[in-house]
């Protein structure tokens, strides 16, 4: 997994900058409080992997048969390294492929009051939501494997389209994801 190390000043400022994406977050949807950084977890916790994938300077993103946008990527399966997990996903959601090596840019560290696991492999309570950007192609149609979404749109839109898209169904941190990607992006 490619880091880079930071320092606390410069951990202060984008959480300064991207204050809705650092704030505190409880995703009722899972039972799951949550905190981003930019400092990255350990390995044995990240159990979901995803990214903002650029094809042209635009951003990638995925459409479910419920009308809901989302970035490509999902979880991590037993054994399956990091790298391995998001060439996978954006296969089965996107249709698409790394074309560069991905940049990780943060992750939401979380805690869940569910009794058990998502997955009987994950570490449990706690868990990490690793988050990313990368140059990928999309060259085939989504492989909507049996036990994932059902994705019947993928469009590449500029990034500032894609933060109003994400953010229709859902709280405005993600607008400051996707900002947060398209300047590390633009960093030579």
């Amino acid at each position: 997994m490619t880091d880079t190390t930071e320092t606390a000043t410069e951990l202060t400022d984008l959480a300064s900058r991207f204050p809705l994406l650092h704030a505190p977050q409880r995703w009722t949807w899972g039972g799951y409080d949550a905190q981003f950084s930019s400092a990255l977890p350990p390995d044995e916790l990240i159990t979901n992997i995803h990214v903002v994938g650029f094809s042209d300077d635009r951003v990638v993103l995925c459409r479910d048969a419920r009308g809901h946008w989302f970035l490509p990527g999902g979880t991590r399966e037993a054994g399956e390294s990091v790298e391995s997990c998001l060439a996978r996903e954006l296969r089965e959601e996107a249709g698409a492929r790394l074309t560069g090596p991905p940049v990780w840019i943060g992750a939401h560290r979380c805690v869940t009051d569910n009794p058990v696991p998502y997955r009987p492999w994950q570490p449990h309570p706690e868990k990490a939501w690793l988050w990313g950007w990368a140059e990928v192609d999309v060259d085939s149609a989504p492989t909507n494997p049996a036990d994932g979404e059902e994705v019947v749109e993928v469009r590449a839109v500029d990034p500032e389209e894609a933060g109003r898209l994400l953010v229709r169904a859902r709280e405005g941190w993600w607008r400051e994801l996707v900002e947060l990607a398209v300047e590390s992006h633009s960093r030579p």
